[in-house]
């Protein structure tokens, strides 16, 4: 009975086959543990159980509201804890900036195209000599490739040098990121040595997982100079080992917000040592739903800190909480808010069908990836995954990137994209920005962004750090949304790049822009006033960002560049002076450059004046008096100015900083 037993159990474990030995087609543990892995890939990666929960909707982008809530930090009580005090202000201004007098500082800002304003601005300077870096820091800034600050540095690291609170709005590729770490190095150098569970000196939040590392990339390079320490910190990374990067020291941390508050409960790092803190892209932040925990965040850190905002957009909100966590600060705005990279040639192709836009771009691809690398932006994920299959089955080598891939695979991505192993990268917007790859020349949006402002970052890939790019927008009549023509003829002329009749007529069937083009060609004796037939009013003083009662002209630098240039035609008597415009009466630089707050313009009493002057006669409303003539000012257009005379005539010599001589030194000496 036991034989029999004994010999059904071994015909149940061979199965129907005869001949198989169970030493052998039986799976033992080594070849179990491979074929675990293979169908868990991720399993044990940085982040598997750390990844934040984000959920990502059809087009790849973040659902704010469904990903994982994360409590702002506690209040505190500041005048409880003794903080030890620190010096902010590094800056001796050279003798040559020092020599020129207020026409040349006005010149010199036209030609950078700044536009400046704030209590008691510096002059921007036009070498790096003018600074006074000490020679280790200008040996790395040469050798990341800087030959002469750009427009944003040149304004807005003297101002940063000297201690100031900042508002720097500037254009993507604009060199912001260097602009705030190079200061940065010379505020730790200047403090005391770490001491054993000390937190960081400077904390730079950054909104995403990719911006935050392509920081923390340029930061380390600054960083090894002088033996400094920088730790990334982001959602999607290994907590465990933040937490203990934090806790062995680090003078620098580039991180998120929701990662920090986090690593803060954990006890794994404290702010108290925090007197540099910095928020990059601050408008994204908000976009994601970060605004309480950045305002936490700031209100953690002592009051006499400096603090940084740095974007490529300015919205509303952000001028509300840079009230709240900014001392006295300088806004400096390069170009248009908002407008694109005038070193990136735009192109809109107007197709009549989608199947247009695939013979398109197979038609012009290979010649495109001969230029350089080339990234092609998809506003859905699954259509992201149709066009990167489409291209491989030609051939091609393809890489892609969207939200529902795992950060490992990301990282993957971008470095193998950023070493040219492939010179095509299919991705959504979670690329479109803290991308920097130089050898990219040419961007491709095959499907049209969301909104503007997503497509003024997607192009900024290219053309990074004054390089020249091109940048092609592939457009559907019919399909994709009038709206969008009407926003990208705004932004196309505010940059001075050519619109395409097709696209102009196709924005004329906009009905709010087809109202502002009307409105610009009537007439009305020489005068445009805004839609809703506002006459201008006196803008309302915004303490702490530059405007005061007064409107002093000190505090302003005239406006230059395109939109300067095209105001000096049609409706340039309505420019003022300062060039900021800090209320609804900016909606009129919509009638020459970037029109996009001119659309939420209310009526009023004053619109009835020009709309329903019968209505004003039958009631008893006395009418208002007409606004004093020297409000409306005619634009002196300046041409387009040269470097001061006397900043090219004579040698420049260096003025080093003092950076008590803690070159090469290590942490714990």
């Amino acid at each position: 009975m036991t034989k029999e037993s004994s010999s059904k159990a071994k015909k149940s474990t061979k199965g129907d086959g005869k001949g198989v030995r169970d030493d052998i087609e039986q799976e033992d543990e080594i070849e179990s543990y491979l074929r675990f892995m293979e169908e868990n890939p991720h399993l044990g990666l940085p982040g598997d159980d750390e990844e934040e929960v984000y959920e990502y909707d059809a087009d790849g982008n973040i659902i704010g509201t469904e990903k994982k809530t994360i409590d702002p930090l506690p209040p505190i009580d500041h005048s409880m804890i003794n903080y030890a005090p620190f010096a902010k202000n590094f800056y001796v201004e050279h003798a040559e900036i020092s020599s020129l007098d207020e026409a040349g500082v006005d010149s010199l800002r036209d030609k950078l195209g700044l536009r400046v304003s704030g209590p008691s601005p510096l002059r921007p300077v036009c070498s790096f000599a003018h600074l006074g870096l000490d020679e280790p820091l200008m040996e790395a800034i040469r050798k990341a490739g800087y030959t002469q600050p750009t427009p944003i540095q040149a304004q807005a690291v003297p101002l940063i040098l000297a201690g100031r609170d900042v508002i720097g709005i500037g254009k993507t590729g604009s060199g912001k990121t260097a602009a705030f770490l190079w200061p940065l190095i010379i505020h730790i150098m200047d403090q005391p040595e770490l001491k054993l569970g000390d937190g960081p000196i400077g904390v730079i939040c950054a909104p995403t997982r990719e911006l935050a590392l392509q920081i923390y990339s340029e930061a380390k390079k600054l960083a090894k100079v002088y033996n400094l320490t920088v730790v990334c910190a982001y959602g999607g990374g290994s907590l465990w080992e933040q937490q203990k990067a934090c806790e062995a020291g680090c003078e620098i941390l580039v991180c998120t917000p929701g990662r920090l508050i986090d690593i803060v409960k954990k006890k794994s790092t404290n702010l108290r040592r925090v007197t540099y803190l910095v928020f990059d892209e601050a408008d994204k932040m908000f976009n994601l739903g970060f605004e309480p925990q950045v305002r936490s965040i700031a209100n953690h850190v002592r009051p006499d800190r400096q603090t940084l905002l740095f974007s490529a957009t300015f919205k509303r909100r952000l001028e509300r909480l840079a009230r709240d966590i900014l001392l006295d600060p300088v806004r400096i705005i390069q170009g248009e808010l908002g407008e694109a990279n005038e070193d990136i040639t735009q192109h809109v192709e107007i197709f009549d069908k989608i199947e247009q836009k695939w013979d398109w771009l197979t038609r012009n691809l290979v010649r495109l990836t001969t230029e350089g690398s080339v990234l092609i932006f998809v506003t859905r994920k699954v259509h992201s995954e149709e066009v990167a299959q489409k291209l491989k089955s030609r051939d091609l080598k393809v890489l892609l990137i969207h939200g529902d891939m795992h950060q490992s695979d990301r990282n993957t991505v971008i470095q193998a994209f950023k070493r040219q192993e492939a010179p095509i990268l299919v991705a959504t917007d979670v690329a479109s920005r803290g991308l920097d790859i130089p050898s990219i020349h040419n961007v491709i949006n095959y499907e049209v962004a969301r909104d503007i402002d997503t497509h003024t970052h997607r192009i900024g890939r290219t053309g990074r750090a004054g390089a020249k790019g091109t940048a092609y927008t592939l457009f559907v009549a019919g399909k994709d949304p009038v709206d969008f023509a009407a926003c990208l003829v705004q932004h196309l002329e505010s940059g001075s790049q050519t619109v395409p009749k097709r696209l102009l007529d196709i924005a004329l069937k906009c009905t709010w822009f087809a109202n502002n083009r009307s409105s610009l060609n009537s007439g009305n004796g020489g005068c445009i006033r805004p839609s809703g037939g506002f006459e201008p009013r006196q803008p309302r003083a915004r303490p702490g960002l530059g405007l005061s009662s007064d409107s002093s002209e000190s505090n302003y630098c005239p406006r230059s560049g395109p939109a300067a240039a095209a105001a000096a035609g049609e409706g340039a008597e309505l420019i003022r002076p300062g060039g900021l415009q800090a209320d609804r009466f900016s909606a009129m630089k919509a009638a020459f450059s970037a029109q996009y707050n001119r659309r939420f313009v209310s009526a009023g009493v004053e619109a009835s004046r020009y709309t329903h002057p019968e209505m004003l006669k039958s009631s008893n409303t006395t009418d208002r008096p007409q606004l004093a003539d020297s409000f409306i000012v005619q634009s002196n257009n300046p041409e387009e100015s040269q470097c001061p005379q006397q900043l090219r005539s004579s040698p420049v010599t260096p003025q080093n900083v003092q950076t008590d001589s803690k070159q090469k030194r290590s942490r714990w000496d």
